[in-house]
């Protein structure tokens, strides 16, 4: 037997409006929060935890960083409903899955360079 494959192909042109709504649909919805940066002293759960009680997102978080920051990812991860992100590796359904879209600064210029 041969395993199945499950991929769905989709034009560029199409996923890139797909992205761009996300994205509206996060602002219009008044669920982007916009960060100059995210960051942490230590490799601590109760940073990151203090952080999102402070901008009230109390369920499903999404942290999109402008690199991938170690500090951040580890401190993050131990947190139930909370993923974080880089720029170049976001994609729609975990920005739709968020209740709070959270975004460093710097990561804003690099979505508007990729999807303006």
């Amino acid at each position: 037997p041969k395993p199945r494959d499950y991929t769905v192909s989709m034009n560029k042109k199409e996923k890139r409006l797909a992205m761009k709504s996300a994205l509206s649909s996060k602002v219009k919805d008044d669920e982007m929060v916009v960060l100059d940066e995210i960051s942490v002293e230590g490799f601590k759960t109760k940073d990151v935890a203090a952080l999102l009680k402070a901008l009230g997102a109390d369920k499903k978080a999404l942290l999109v960083l402008p690199k991938t920051d170690e500090k951040v990812a580890v401190s993050a991860r131990n947190i139930p409903g909370v993923k974080t992100a880089a720029v170049n590796t976001l994609n729609v359904y975990d920005i739709l899955n968020a209740d709070k879209f959270i975004v460093a600064k710097e990561a804003v210029a690099g979505i508007e360079e990729v999807y303006a």
